[in-house]
């Protein structure tokens, strides 16, 4: 009696603990999707499902199995153990070298299998439980508790822990080692019940030495296998909480990506921050406090650096990691011209729509230098409400610039956001520049008065702005400019909001051919 006791018990743990390993897969999946295929919504939302279809196919598949069911259970495990241990790994080997939707294919090929692994798990559990003695009623819900509550742990630590802190290779290594270390415990503990266990427990612990390998020796393959997904060779790499940080440099080009984004080449980098910063100051009527959102990188920074007017810069980046990195990293630092360490700059590290809720103060300029819309955490910032906190903080007579991601690529996007900002009350003028890395590139520049561009001057030390050049920057061609026409009928623009968040889609959309 002492003995069945022992092993429901063990039973009931082991449940607790694949429970755990498999919330996390499903999610570390989801992860893994956004950063290779972009648009984190759909990726989660197409793992998920498939991971959940998968499961429901292992219930019934479950039934089959009429053969020891610890046996059954422990090679279950093992195959989750492989499968789930080297399919973010094998992501990146598929996405280097094959593509082509082949890493689509792979990701959700993986996820159906794991996911149907996972489900044959618990109901093979809950037999043995009651192959033990237990009665059905209660090995089911004791068992489906710990599978529960395993889910909302398995989810705190892979978003607290394991991806911030191993990254999406080792953690898929790491949650692997532990279904393989329960099913080799499981071996053990019932090993009454099992003929040649010294096979079976030999090839867990073969498995087991192959996947610890794997958590010292997979990331740094797997950096190389990313390495090929970048142009030039990477000199820098960092997992932080919120994003992966990457620098690239070839023949003096140093490249930053975050999330697999190119944010700046620095050989034409100033294109972009000549045209975000200097139209803006010039617009203003007064320069003396300024507001940057985004811009971790240093580079705006450094063009407003020449302004002896400015008394503040407040810079508002939600990784202080980036910041870290653009004030002591020699070549970015070298870049910005060590702009992050002037004292009129204050650093704060916040979400910038949590900041403008809770900013009291009024600025003269606010330069808006944030990632385009892919996700809905980004999606946020370019909505009709986002806008609004904006020109509550915005001084009269101050002027706003709004980076817009490119209108030759993604026409309805540039325009759904012009149209949004003025939604928000605010008068807008537009702005483009071929920035050779990037391509076309759009601006909005907003202010609470009608925008008048006759007469404004620009600083001296230019490299690529002056008064002639940007006056081209305002012309748009037929193709790109607001006027946009499909199916031979006008696109009517529609405000990007919160509660409907129409620009996500759309970006999707736009750039899935790019």
């Amino acid at each position: 009696m002492q003995d069945q006791i022992k092993k429901t018990k063990a039973i009931y743990w082991a449940s607790g603990i694949v429970s755990i390993c498999g919330i996390i897969f499903e999610v570390l999946f989801g992860a893994a999707g956004s950063y290779i295929l972009g648009d984190g919504v759909k990726q989660y939302t197409l793992t998920i499902s498939l991971f959940l279809t998968g499961m429901g196919i292992g219930a019934y598949i479950s039934e089959k199995v009429t053969k020891n069911l610890i046996l059954s259970f422990v090679w279950i495990e093992y195959l989750i153990g492989i499968l789930g241990g080297f399919s973010v790994f094998l992501l990146f080997g598929v996405t280097a070298y094959i593509g082509d939707g082949t890493d689509a294919f792979f990701l959700y090929s993986i996820t159906l299998l794991v996911g149907t692994l996972t489900g044959v798990e618990l109901p093979i559990l809950i037999r043995k439980a009651n192959e033990i003695g237990e009665t059905l009623n209660r090995s089911a819900a004791r068992v489906l508790f710990s599978d529960y509550a395993g889910g909302l742990i398995g989810g705190i630590l892979f978003v607290y822990l394991l991806r911030p802190e191993l990254g999406l290779v080792k953690s898929a290594f790491v949650i692997a080692l532990v279904n393989v270390g329960v099913a080799i415990w499981f071996l053990f503990y019932f090993r009454d019940e099992i003929k040649n266990i010294k096979r079976h427990a030999t090839a867990g612990i073969m498995i087991f030495i192959i996947l610890l390998a794997g958590v010292f020796v997979g990331e740094e393959i797997a950096f190389s296998l990313e390495q090929k997904l970048y142009r030039d060779p990477i000199v820098y790499y960092n997992q932080t909480k919120y994003q992966q940080i990457i620098l690239t440099k070839e023949q003096g080009d140093l490249r930053l990506f975050l999330d697999g984004q190119l944010q700046f080449s620095s050989s034409d980098e100033y294109r972009y921050h000549e045209t975000l910063v200097h139209p803006t100051m010039a617009m203003s009527d007064k320069k003396q406090n300024v507001l940057i959102l985004g811009g971790g990188d240093g580079l705006a920074v450094r063009e407003l650096k020449q302004y002896n007017e400015i008394e503040t810069i407040t810079l508002v980046d939600l990784d202080p990691e980036m910041v870290k990195l653009a004030k002591s990293h020699h070549d970015i630092a070298d870049l910005n011209d060590h702009a992050l360490d002037d004292p009129r700059v204050k650093v704060v590290n916040q979400d910038a729509y949590v900041f403008l809720e809770k900013a009291k103060q009024f600025y003269d300029v606010i330069l808006v230098d944030l990632p385009d819309p892919n996700n809905e955490s980004l999606n946020k910032l370019y909505t009709m409400e986002f806008y609004q906190l904006i020109r509550n903080h915005l001084n009269p007579g101050g002027s706003v610039m709004v980076q817009s991601t490119s209108p030759t690529f993604a026409t309805e996007v540039y325009w759904t956001i012009d149209k949004t900002i003025q939604a928000a009350g605010l008068k807008t003028s537009n702005l483009h520049v071929d920035i050779p890395s990037f391509g076309d590139w759009g601006f909005v520049l907003a202010k609470r008065e009608p925008v008048e561009w006759e007469g404004i001057q620009l600083p001296n030390g230019t490299k690529f702005l002056d008064e002639d050049t940007l006056k081209s920057l305002r012309t748009f061609g037929k193709d790109i400019d607001r006027n946009i026409v499909k199916d031979g009928k006008k696109v009517q623009l529609e405000v990007n909001t919160l509660m409907d968040p129409i620009l996500i889609q759309k970006y999707s959309e736009a750039w899935q051919h790019y």
